[in-house]
């Protein structure tokens, strides 16, 4: 892993920028649905619809089984996850997406807990989430287009546009 492949989870990010995690979690809280891109066996991107939790200090990934976006994850395991915007054209909070890697979790006390937490349909795949970035796009009083953007190791970067 070079410095520029640094991963954390949602409890090292929380730790990290607590205030940018509370938005991006309020961000995905907001709505059930949200958008997953995964890599095709050819490297062409594909988007799928996803449910997101946020537990125990992870974020995680179930998805019913066999569906492409798990075979996906598990040949190659880069990710976008992008947070419903909901409907209009107002983005409450911003718009937030974060980057990385979903690992599969295939330890039956693990899926065990999360099961207690969620009951998903079974059988399921359950990937826990390594952060490569965290992105977040807002409007400041009317006037900036403003980019968060952290990554593992880095303070939260703050770029405003006009």
């Amino acid at each position: 892993m070079t410095a520029n492949d640094t991963a954390a989870n949602w409890a090292a990010f929380t730790a990290a920028e607590p205030g940018l995690a509370r938005t991006v979690e309020e961000r995905f809280g907001a709505f059930t649905h949200h958008v997953l891109a995964t890599l095709r066996k050819d490297g062409s991107p594909r988007t799928a619809g996803l449910e997101v939790r946020f537990l125990d200090g992870e974020l995680w990934l179930g998805m019913m089984p066999d569906s492409v976006k798990a075979l996906d994850l598990r040949r190659d395991p880069r990710f976008a996850l992008q947070a419903n915007p909901g409907e209009g054209t107002g983005m409450g909070g911003g718009d937030v997406r974060i980057a990385g890697r979903a690992v599969e979790v295939e330890d039956p006390a693990v899926k065990a807990a999360y099961r207690k937490e969620v009951e998903p349909p079974e059988p399921f795949h359950l990937f826990r989430t390594e952060l490569t970035e965290v992105v977040r796009t807002y409007v400041e009083d009317e006037t900036y287009l403003v980019v968060q953007v952290w990554k593992p190791g880095e303070p939260v970067r703050a770029l405003k546009r006009t």
